[in-house]
């Protein structure tokens, strides 16, 4: 039986799930919803196959009328909480892209409906549903690399003005929030998840360098992790558009896991302690384990990981099992977010997990 879904929000990254759809097995899309209709017909027309869906004003009618198994939403990150909210109080799971949400409480308030509720949450955590990385954690998690020691991430994510300029919402504290929030946060997610340990402590420093927008284009930070690692993170738009790269290293005692995207390109680069004190070079073994596993959904999910999201989403609702990016990563990867950016606020090392509320809006006229 197929699972029926929606997509809220026919912007940029809804064309990635659009393509999606359409090559797994196992789902129908039964709707899309956007104010601005044209948006809507623009986003059918670009797959071919989806030109008679239902286009719906509003996500609620959309919801009450279709009752989808999966909501998928789309939208600017400050209306996330409340068609999240109102989707899974009416008996739908959810593929939320990333932040979950602005706030703390309201992540916290998420994670815990979809708890009481028994509704899944696949977030848009992108980085994690390639197929390396998963063959990868469980070898760090089984000690093969040793113990962790740190961890880094660069993510130089160049966007111009004219990126910004494009929607009134963009590098807005309280829709979208900075180079951190929005561009960085799917590396965060997966530093962590790799290192395996939950953060304890942030300290930051923002700046704003060459956007004209709200919050920063500029962060760098540092977690200190339950399990005593280090963790230090750059997250930037002030680079070139044209050039974008993100990167991310895990140490470990016996070993060093590098990968990234340099101009759309990916690299990798593996490395382990041999008895004699050399290293060997194993990143062409897990790239043959990535395709000998995955066969070629492996290649297809590396091109377009929102594949790999809801293959894991229909399968984990099948198997009545949680996804790999889950409620709870939703809302830790938030806190870990917004702890870094109070720390920024109050130039002081934070606490984690946060335990008041705080959101982006709180880090209004930060830089005036």
């Amino acid at each position: 039986m197929s699972l029926s879904v929606i997509i809220v929000g026919c912007g940029r990254v809804a064309v990635k799930h659009l393509k999606s759809i359409s090559k797994l097995n196992g789902l129908e899309l039964k709707g899309v919803v956007d104010t601005n209709s044209d948006s809507a017909k623009r986003l059918l027309a670009s797959v071919k196959g989806f030109a008679d869906t239902p286009v719906f004003a509003d996500y609620k009618e959309a919801i009450d009328t279709v009752k989808p198994d999966i909501t998928a939403v789309t939208v600017p990150s400050g209306l996330h909480f409340q068609i999240a909210k109102y989707a899974m109080e009416h008996g739908s799971n959810l593929l939320l892209e990333k932040p979950m949400t602005m706030s703390n409480s309201e992540a916290r308030e998420i994670y815990d409906l979809s708890r009481s509720t028994g509704k899944k949450i696949a977030m848009g955590h992108i980085y994690r549903y390639l197929p390396i990385v998963n063959i990868l954690r469980q070898d760090i998690a089984t000690g093969k690399f040793g113990k962790v020691t740190h961890g880094t991430i660069n993510v130089r994510w160049g966007h111009g003005d004219d990126y910004y300029d494009s929607a009134a919402w963009r590098g807005t504290w309280k829709s979208d929030g900075g180079a951190l929030m929005n561009q960085t946060i799917h590396a965060i997610d997966l530093l962590i998840w790799l290192m395996g340990s939950e953060p304890v402590e942030a300290q930051a420093m923002l700046a704003k360098r060459l956007r004209n927008i709200e919050a920063e284009d500029l962060g760098m930070a540092t977690l200190r992790l339950e399990n005593g690692a280090l963790a230090s993170i750059e997250g930037t738009t002030a680079t070139f558009p044209s050039k974008h790269m993100a990167e991310f290293t895990v140490f470990c005692e016996k070993g060093m896991i590098t990968m990234g995207l340099d101009s759309d390109i990916p690299h990798i680069a593996v490395y382990s302690l041999k008895s004699n004190g050399k290293t060997k070079k194993l990143g062409g073994y897990y790239i043959r384990k990535q395709f000998k596993e995955g066969g070629l959904f492996s290649y297809k999910c590396a091109l377009n990981p929102h594949m790999g999201i809801y293959k894991d989403l229909r399968d984990s609702i099948n198997e009545d099992r949680q996804p790999i990016a889950d409620a709870y990563a939703g809302f830790s990867s938030v806190d870990t977010m917004l702890g870094i950016y109070r720390s920024a606020k109050e130039k002081r090392p934070v606490e984690l997990p946060l335990s008041e509320n705080f959101s982006t809006s709180d880090m209004t006229g930060y830089f005036e």
